[in-house]
């Protein structure tokens, strides 16, 4: 049987995969604080008819081989953790994060993290992300509290109408040395894993963590025309490789109708 329909098979399931990625890039390109993704392949194994270097019958040295690829792979999916455009809102409980850096919420007693900063207050007084999952360390607005103001740094406080303080304290962010490694558990929210390290948390503004910036928030990273570039180009490999299984089933074909 010939190679080729195995190899193009594999390369129209890595096609199918690349196009399911850039697919969810772009239903995410309104998402706060989505991060796109990006697949990497790689090839199989390789038959190899003669080694490079073997010798041949006259005694000499062949300059190279026969080496014949298999196909193609998915190897992994990337998470792409550049900036995203921000957009200024109105709202005192929005927060980007400038640089690295990620929000922390408590996820019934473990700690998820995330690039959104769209927060809400809760009926406690307690700011929470959208599904309700409470800002790690947790900041509690005082009932009376008319302004709430957060600084570059993270030091936040509740007024008073009078401008009096009623609380005050300090947001703290967390930091990965590989946050493609964390894994995406939907919903905005990271977790950490093996490959991303431990969370080193911190001030922002310190140490290299990003600052806060109040009234905005942090789009999606996806960049609409890329990834439109991107569908086209797996549009057209998926199709090329469909080509070669028609190719391959012509020349099977002629094989079968040599004799009749």
């Amino acid at each position: 049987m010939i190679r080729a329909l195995f190899t193009s098979a594999t390369g129209m399931a890595a096609q199918q995969l690349e196009q399911d990625i850039v697919a969810n890039n772009l239903a995410n390109v309104n998402t706060v604080g989505f991060k796109k993704s990006r697949s990497d392949f790689m090839d199989l194994m390789y038959q190899i008819t003669s080694k490079s270097g073997s010798e041949t019958t006259q005694g000499t040295q062949l300059p190279v081989g026969i080496e014949v690829g298999m196909g193609v792979k998915p190897m992994s999916t990337q998470k792409i953790f550049t900036q995203g455009d921000y957009q200024q809102t109105s709202n005192k409980f929005d927060m980007a994060i400038e640089q690295d850096g990620f929000f922390q919420f408590d996820n019934n007693g473990t700690t998820v993290y995330s690039r959104a900063g769209s927060l809400k207050i809760n009926s406690a007084g307690v700011l929470v992300n959208s599904e309700g999952l409470q800002l790690v360390p947790s900041i509690t607005i005082p009932a009376g509290a008319v302004s709430f103001t957060v600084d570059s740094g993270g030091t936040w406080s509740a007024l008073d109408q009078s401008g009096a303080s009623l609380a005050t304290g300090r947001m703290q962010l967390a930091t990965f040395i590989n946050p493609a490694g964390l894994t995406s558990i939907g919903r905005n929210l990271y977790e950490k894993t093996t490959s991303s390290g431990e969370p080193t948390v911190g001030n922002p503004g310190e140490n290299g963590i990003g600052t806060i910036s109040q009234y905005y928030l942090e789009m999606s990273n996806v960049n609409v025309v890329d990834e439109m570039v991107r569908m086209i180009v797996g549009q057209r490999a998926y199709e090329i490789n469909s080509k070669s299984i028609q190719t391959a089933d012509s020349m099977l074909s002629i094989i079968n109708n040599l004799k009749r």
